[in-house]
């Protein structure tokens, strides 16, 4: 957490916590939510012919690098497991898409893993779901591989580096 947000806690330690105002989604992207959006469904959303409901759901894409880089360095959860961006002395809880981590993985031979915070990780466990997504319990915790790094996930379960566990969706 940077220095600075730590010095906002101290002088304002009685600022409400905010809901709904931030996602991010299964690729490591992070949105703001306003109230159309918030409005128009949840974050995760629904697919299908609902998609374009989900669209609006979503919000907008965050793309200013300043602000996503201090959003991704003041990123981490609370004591009941639940994900925060500590914005100066406000605490926003963000929506998930999918998981509080998203992976990017390297090519061999190392198959370096690396979270959308751009923070180094080390593969514990593999996890498969039923509809074949691929998720890594590391040493910086639970996450989706990113969708654009399935094939050196594949090269990593073929050499026998990572085994996978099938696992509901349901259950993850």
């Amino acid at each position: 957490m940077d220095d600075i947000v730590r010095q906002a806690i101290a002088k304002w330690p009685n600022v409400p916590d905010c809901y709904g105002w931030l996602g991010l989604d299964a690729r490591g992207n992070w949105y703001m939510r306003d109230d159309r959006s918030q409005a128009a469904g949840p974050f995760g959303g629904v697919s299908g012919a609902d998609a374009a409901r989900n669209a609006a759901a979503k919000g907008s894409l965050l793309k200013h690098d300043k602000l996503i880089d201090f959003i991704q360095r003041n990123y981490e959860s609370d004591a009941g497991g639940q994900w925060f961006f500590q914005n100066g002395p406000q605490r926003v809880y963000v929506e998930l898409q999918a998981t509080p981590w998203v992976w990017r993985v390297g090519p061999a031979p190392s198959f370096a893993i690396a979270a959308h915070t751009g923070q180094s990780a080390r593969a514990q466990r593999c996890i498969v779901d039923e509809t074949g997504r691929v998720y890594l319990e590391t040493d910086l915790g639970f996450g989706v591989v990113h969708t654009q790094d399935m094939m050196y996930a594949a090269d990593a379960v073929e050499q026998g580096l990572w085994v996978p566990e099938e696992w509901p969706a349901s259950d993850l």
